[in-house]
């Protein structure tokens, strides 16, 4: 490894670890056919209902764009970069352009916040949703109330509803009024569920795989190889400092579209390793590793239904939808519980500390599930023979576990997830037994 340097030209030099970077990925790197054109749909990954059925409703369920990362990395990066500049004495090409020419330009004050990248994000998807919903992202539709924008309080989450309002508007060529509603009990749920709180989030042991992991020998010789090629002590390196390594190449990408040196200190092998301690964690802290995780997006569950189940009867009734579009704009740790109480991207074994080396074909990826600008679409068809339902991820069509038509009869879905819908308290879920 004896080269870094970092390549320029008006073409975007994508990283070769760049389909690592988990959470911290570009939509780009899931549906890489944007690349060449933002605004492209690609039909070929969509499965529709029979040609004489109408779209009626869509419900998209979105995290917030590209953002700086949260102070917490930042100090971390900080801590790394000053460790660089200061210890490090290989004679790596990108070492010595970290050092001349790099500078630490991330600040406390950007924790977690929107950047331009992540505004153009939201903008282009609601471009292209509304390619691919014609007839319900419409001008009319937004003149007669029935687009409702939701957002978590969170500013990153706020700016990115703005932005896709700003995108819609554009495209339909209006200026109209759409406010957005803050609803933290819908969008930031796992805050607001107790159980969740004390079992999961304040519980050290609930992620003990995750130490493990980092204390395994793949994280070990992560570490020590970057110890070489830095030239310092192996003791001066810990899991933290690999992570703000990989950190510090994937938002250098993902927020200006820079292949920075950073990744030159990571080859495949290392990023595989980073990528599947990030795995970990969103596994065991939001997805399948514990009940709860799940469990506690069960008031966005009911809130779906709910909504599905109204359009449904004013379809049966008068044939008028009062709401036709309801965009929910969340994060990560929104969607992959929602996703997870659907029963989607379960493996068969679950991912632990020490089985790195057999989940190489792991279904549960958090890069490809929820990468910046995740989308989970949900479309509701009314048809001769009744009301389908259509689910897409990130405008990829999903076919629901145990059921085998992609876009299956509505009251089929409703029969898949009767247990949820006829249970699922939240309060009942996220209350702690005091007994």
């Amino acid at each position: 490894m004896s080269s870094c340097s970092i390549h320029s030209s008006t073409k975007i030099i994508i990283p070769t670890i760049a389909r690592y970077f988990g959470t911290k990925g570009r939509y780009e790197e899931v549906n890489t056919y944007l690349m060449d054109d933002i605004l492209a749909t690609n039909n070929s990954l969509v499965t529709l209902p029979p040609s004489k059925c109408s779209e009626i409703h869509l419900t998209a369920i979105i995290r917030h764009g590209t953002r700086y990362p949260t102070i917490k990395n930042i100090q971390k990066m900080r801590e790394f970069y000053d460790l660089v500049v200061g210890d490090a004495t290989g004679n790596l090409n990108c070492l010595s352009e970290i050092k001349s020419q790099w500078k630490m330009w991330y600040t406390d004050d950007m924790d977690g916040r929107l950047v331009d990248k992540g505004r153009k994000d939201h903008r282009h998807l609601a471009q292209r949703l509304i390619k691919w919903f014609p007839s319900l992202l419409t001008e009319e539709n937004v003149r007669h109330g029935r687009v409702k924008l939701i957002t978590s309080s969170k500013h990153r989450c706020v700016n990115s509803t703005i932005a896709f309002r700003e995108g819609l508007m554009k495209a339909l060529s209006i200026e109209a009024e759409l406010e957005l509603a803050v609803n933290d009990a819908l969008m930031r749920f796992f805050d607001q569920c107790e159980r969740f709180v004390k079992e999961v989030e304040n519980n050290k042991s609930a992620l003990e795989e995750v130490k493990h992991f980092n204390e395994g020998p793949e994280m070990k010789r992560v570490m020590e190889k970057m110890a070489d090629r830095l030239q310092v002590p192996y003791a001066s390196i810990t899991d933290d400092s690999v992570e703000a390594g990989f950190f510090l190449c994937a938002y250098e990408f993902a927020i200006q579209e820079l292949n920075s040196p950073w990744c030159q200190l990571f080859d495949e092998v290392d990023a595989q390793v980073m990528e599947y301690a990030g795995d970990l964690k969103q596994y065991w802290k939001r997805s399948h590793g514990h009940d709860i995780n799940s469990k506690s997006s069960c008031i966005l569950f009911h809130d779906l239904f709910y909504r599905l189940d109204r359009v449904v009867s004013q379809i049966n009734s008068d044939g008028i939808v009062s709401e036709a579009v309801t965009v929910q704009v969340g994060h990560a740790e929104t969607l992959l519980p929602l996703l997870t109480l659907l029963d989607l991207f379960k493996d068969d074994i679950p991912l632990s500390s020490t089985n790195f080396a057999t989940q190489h074909n792991r279904i549960f990826r958090s890069g490809k599930i929820v990468p910046y600008a995740a989308n989970l679409l949900v479309v509701l068809y009314k048809c001769p023979e009744g009301i389908r339902m259509g689910v897409r991820l990130n405008e990829k069509s999903l076919t629901l576990p145990g059921l085998t038509d992609p876009v299956p009869m509505y009251e089929d879905v409703k029969k898949r997830y009767r247990a949820l819908l006829e249970g699922c308290d939240q309060e009942t879920v996220c209350t702690i037994n005091k007994s």
